[in-house]
């Protein structure tokens, strides 16, 4: 390539910063591209905010999802709530961008909120697990056990830990020991990204995805075969236990509703841990862009959770009538659930 050529070819390349000889190029695209990779982000967004929203409003306006497991599930929908409007945002900017214009201080703010609300999603997720665990394979002892008060302490601990592990681990710096050539030789001014070593790859991925999942998926499993027998004895009996028989249908439909949910969390986190895991070890090869996609796929889940409880609980559903009849349509309605 001869030195015209070259000169041309870095006139065309757009730069995050103009002015400065070691910016990061923008990311160039179709301006139809451009478009709707913003619109369907926005949308995203919206989506995640407001529904999680609704969720919260529904649980914190009526009496009777006022359970312990439903002051789970607010404080699970809050961490959505707040990825959404705290975190996607300006992903969306810098995903389509390709482009950081908020500086290094706020980058590692930004990557810590956003470490933040997922370790926390996934916490709250293995403390309704435990919940349901205990309500359909212990009942007896679950009202003593398992009281607003002290699910209240176990969720201020989760926002607690999640604040001081997220924010200790980016703003130390400990996820890059060992990277700082690397580092220095693909940096540039309007990046933002968060690199792991191999060994705080390993530690986040396993300590905070893999490890607390298996341990979900375990107890659902217990939980699915006390229900099944729980059905079964409910079924074989000809007289009487109606009540006894609703009960455990309502707490069967519970657990398979959060399992839902929880298998949602698998399918968009998993990719993302995976690639955190084993990225290092590759010296680091997938492409920017994968990654990025794989994040995105990772906030969807945040998208999908009320939309989750809105198909598949009746209760949800009708709390999400009233006060969408109520407050936005302006028609009166009922402001008591009907008891499944």
């Amino acid at each position: 390539m001869t030195s015209n050529d070259t000169d041309v070819h870095s006139e065309n390349v757009l730069l995050c910063y103009p002015l400065l000889s070691d910016s990061c190029p923008r990311t160039q695209r179709l301006t139809a591209l451009t478009v709707t990779m913003y619109a369907f982000m926005v949308l995203m967004i919206l989506t995640t905010v407001f529904g999680n929203l609704l969720i919260i409003i529904s649980i914190s306006h009526f009496k009777q999802l006022q359970s312990p497991t439903h002051l789970i599930v607010r404080s699970l929908a809050a961490s959505d709530c707040l990825l959404g409007s705290l975190v996607m945002p300006y992903s969306m900017v810098r995903s389509v961008e390709g482009c950081w214009y908020l500086g290094d201080v706020v980058c590692k703010v930004h990557s810590s909120l956003d470490m933040t609300f997922s370790i926390s999603s996934l916490i709250h997720l293995s403390l309704v697990s435990v919940d349901r665990y205990w309500a359909i394979c212990d009942p007896l002892r679950y009202r003593m056990r398992v009281t607003n008060n002290t699910v209240i302490v176990f969720t201020v601990f989760t926002w607690l830990f999640s604040f001081v592990y997220s924010f200790s681990v980016v703003f130390s710096g400990v996820n890059r020991i060992g990277l700082e050539t690397f580092i220095m030789q693909v940096y540039c001014v309007g990046s933002c990204v968060l690199f792991f070593n191999k060994q705080w790859g390993l530690i986040c991925s396993l300590l905070t995805f893999f490890l607390p999942c298996t341990i979900m998926s375990s107890l659902y499993m217990k939980i699915f075969h006390v229900a099944r027998k729980h059905a079964k004895v409910m079924s074989e009996r000809v007289t009487g236990g109606l009540k006894s028989q609703s009960s455990a249908q309502r707490e069967g439909k519970a657990a398979k509703t959060l399992a839902i949910v929880m298998g949602v969390f698998y399918l968009c986190w998993l990719p993302f841990f995976t690639a955190t895991a084993v990225d290092p070890f590759l010296n680091f090869s997938t492409p920017v862009h994968v990654f990025d996609a794989l994040v995105w796929f990772g906030y969807f889940n945040s998208t999908c959770n009320p939309l989750i409880y809105g198909f598949f609980y009746p209760r949800f559903q009708k709390a999400f009538n009233i006060l969408i009849s109520t407050y936005i349509c302006g028609s009166s309605d009922s402001h008591t659930l009907i008891p499944e």
